[in-house]
């Protein structure tokens, strides 16, 4: 089985920096949970990046990793750079405005 690097851009780390933060202001268990949960999910990505789905139709190395996390989640844009590598671009709440 193949694996895959997966690596954050700056942007991304950004992201959930201010994720972070913002549950922070609520509830320090709600935000340890949720950075938790949010790099659990993207270690799928180290093996099956192709699972997720497509963010545009004619683009099959662009692709969103839905995270579940309470009455909503969060969604990790990626790129599957070459056969090695997977870069997180963003990381968003699912009720955040479109980051594509």
């Amino acid at each position: 089985m193949r694996r895959y690097k997966v690596r954050l851009t700056r942007d991304a780390e950004l992201d959930l920096l201010r994720l972070y933060d913002f549950l922070l202001e609520k509830d320090l268990g709600a935000a340890e949970r949720a950075l938790k949960t949010i790099e659990e999910a993207t270690r799928l990505l180290a093996f099956s990046p192709y699972s997720c789905r497509k963010v545009r139709r004619h683009n099959p190395f662009l692709r969103e990793l839905v995270i579940p996390f309470g009455a909503a989640g969060y969604v990790a844009l990626f790129e599957i750079e070459n056969d090695r590598t997977v870069t997180i671009l963003a990381v968003r709440h699912q009720r955040e405005e479109d980051y594509h």
